[in-house]
């Protein structure tokens, strides 16, 4: 049966992979430094409408939010984060493990705003014997399928400039929340409201690879990439893997793919009967379903993420989808889900 785990149990789109064949014996220097990373760096700053943008290529999300967090950070300097951020929840403490403490706020919808940053700057007195709050970091999409809007995220910049923070957005899952219907933020938008974002390859059709578009400038970031490893001697596969994606808005139109797919799920599983608390309009859904339709799925071989217990008889699940989540499979969760008792 098809896993409905998360967004990269596939390889790439074939494209992608079509672009390393035609590659493949090249010769190029390394480090990132070759024709190929500089071409998708242009074409980045391009679409960005940001000519002075520093952008790098690095592996994974853990690795481009740790790298940039200690990069960006004093070591008695602090990130505000939402509960369900990626850098407090599923990086077994990577950003603690550079010296750098997460400010974790309870979120209903998984977005910080202005209101919790006030709040978390409340609980610190700007002594010694505190840490400092320096960062905002958001995720868009974020952990549980929200996306930002443009007013939403200038009233983040206001209150950054306001309290003298930088603002770093996860763009891991940023095709997604881009193809939403309701979505009004575009990559000029992100350039001119972040100090840095990133363009998440990893989960939408790239191996490995996510493109940190850095609007404040810092001279030894590379530094820091190197002390962290996140330097690849062949960093032309990260540079051509992204020129593959943005050239001809392939990254968005297999991004819109997903988001499709899930709409399919999710309409299809309301229909059922079955509810979401949290509205997602990306492809994140999270259902509550009974314990005993869950084994019946487990049984069939369907693959989900547990979200979290609702109550003894009912557990919320994540169902994602990706770039490659092909109709039939859907479909097939969607009888089978009918079918159960």
């Amino acid at each position: 049966m098809y896993s409905f785990r998360n967004d990269y149990s596939e390889g790439a789109h074939p494209k992608v992979m079509q672009a390393l064949m035609d590659t493949n014996l090249e010769q190029t220097c390394g480090y990132g430094l070759d024709h190929h990373c500089e071409e998708a760096a242009d074409l980045i700053r391009k679409l960005c409408s940001a000519p002075n943008a520093d952008v790098h290529f690095m592996v994974g999300g853990t690795q481009t939010n740790l790298v940039t967090i200690t990069a960006f950070l004093a070591s008695y300097e602090a990130v505000i984060a939402a509960h369900t951020g990626h850098v407090n929840t599923h990086e077994t403490g990577a950003i603690e493990a550079t010296g750098h403490k997460v400010c974790a706020v309870r979120s209903p919808d998984g977005k910080v705003t202005p209101e919790l940053i006030e709040f978390v700057l409340s609980e610190h007195n700007g002594s010694e014997h505190m840490v400092a709050p320096k960062m905002v970091y958001v995720s868009d999409s974020t952990e549980i399928g929200t996306i930002y809007s443009k007013a939403e995220l200038t009233a983040l910049r206001a209150c950054c400039d306001k309290h003298g923070l930088l603002l770093f957005l996860d763009g891991a899952r940023l095709g997604s929340a881009f193809t939403a219907p309701e979505n009004d933020l575009t990559l000029p938008d992100l350039a001119a409201l972040t100090d840095m974002f990133y363009i998440g390859g990893t989960k939408n059709g790239a191996l490995m690879g996510e493109a940190l578009v850095v609007n404040t400038p810092n001279d030894h970031l590379r530094w820091h990439m190197k002390q962290r490893g996140a330097i690849l001697a062949k960093g032309r596969l990260l540079g051509i893997q992204f020129k593959a994606l943005l050239e001809n808005g392939l990254y968005f139109d297999i991004a819109r793919h997903a988001n499709e797919m899930a709409y399919r799920l999710r309409d299809g599983m309301a229909a059922l009967g079955y509810e979401f608390p949290v509205a997602s309009p990306t492809n994140q859904q999270f259902p509550v379903l009974p314990n005993t339709v869950l084994q019946q799925l487990q049984d069939k071989g369907y693959a989900y993420e547990l979200d979290h217990v609702v109550d003894d008889a009912h557990t919320c699940v994540r169902f994602c989808t990706s770039w490659a989540t092909p109709v039939e499979a859907v479909d097939q969760l969607l009888k089978d889900l009918a079918a159960c008792k």
